[in-house]
């Protein structure tokens, strides 16, 4: 599998976006992170909302008990605070629920800004470059047999600009049904020169 072609100034461009692709997606990380740790600062109030339930629940529920003890009065008097300790358990399961929200919020936009970095750069980056990978390593291979050269040389003077191919070898297609070698390894250097490959010397 080729990753880059033979020739520097393209490989160049290759490895300069690559790297571009990749600070890509370390950032949109980082924004993930940042926004995640952005959102769940917010179930602060959510944990101190249950904080307060759950120590005034055991506040009432305390103070209901101690004058529960209380004779002939302590049954009346104790269900004022039992019904206190009752919304204070209710304000803790409320603060309880919205930190749950807020970190279940959380999770999913930071995973969503992570996913679709990831497939933007699958889409944009990666498969461009594979297809070119396999474009790459077809021409290599084709350039090591002699029906390969002729294959090559029939794409340049197929799938070439015409202004190379004529600067190349001026009458290619006669080149071509002749089967003249040089003529054909011109153009065949042209054809692998698109898929990034040079041709290696008779």
């Amino acid at each position: 599998m080729r990753l880059y072609s033979d020739f520097p100034r393209a490989r160049t461009i290759q490895i300069v976006g690559d790297l571009i692709a990749l600070a890509f997606l370390a950032g949109a990380v980082v924004v993930a992170v940042t926004v995640h740790a952005a959102i769940a600062a917010l179930a602060d109030f959510g944990r101190q909302l249950q904080e307060s339930g759950s120590g005034f629940a055991s506040s009432m529920t305390d103070i209901g008990a101690t004058l529960g003890d209380v004779p002939l009065i302590g049954g009346t008097i104790r269900a004022p605070f039992t019904g206190a300790s009752e919304a204070g358990g209710a304000l803790e399961s409320v603060g309880r629920d919205a930190q749950e929200s807020v970190l279940g919020i959380a999770s999913a936009v930071g995973w969503t800004i992570a996913v679709l970095a990831i497939l933007l750069v699958l889409v944009a980056r990666v498969l461009p470059r594979l297809r070119w990978s396999r474009r790459a390593g077809t021409a290599a291979a084709l350039s090591r047999t002699p029906g390969g050269i002729d294959l090559l040389a029939l794409r340049a003077l197929t799938g070439a600009d015409s202004r190379a191919v004529l600067k190349v070898v001026p009458a290619g297609a006669d080149a071509w049904r002749t089967a003249d070698p040089a003529a054909l390894r011109a153009l065949a250097a042209l054809g692998a020169r698109d898929a990034g490959v040079r041709i290696p010397a008779p």
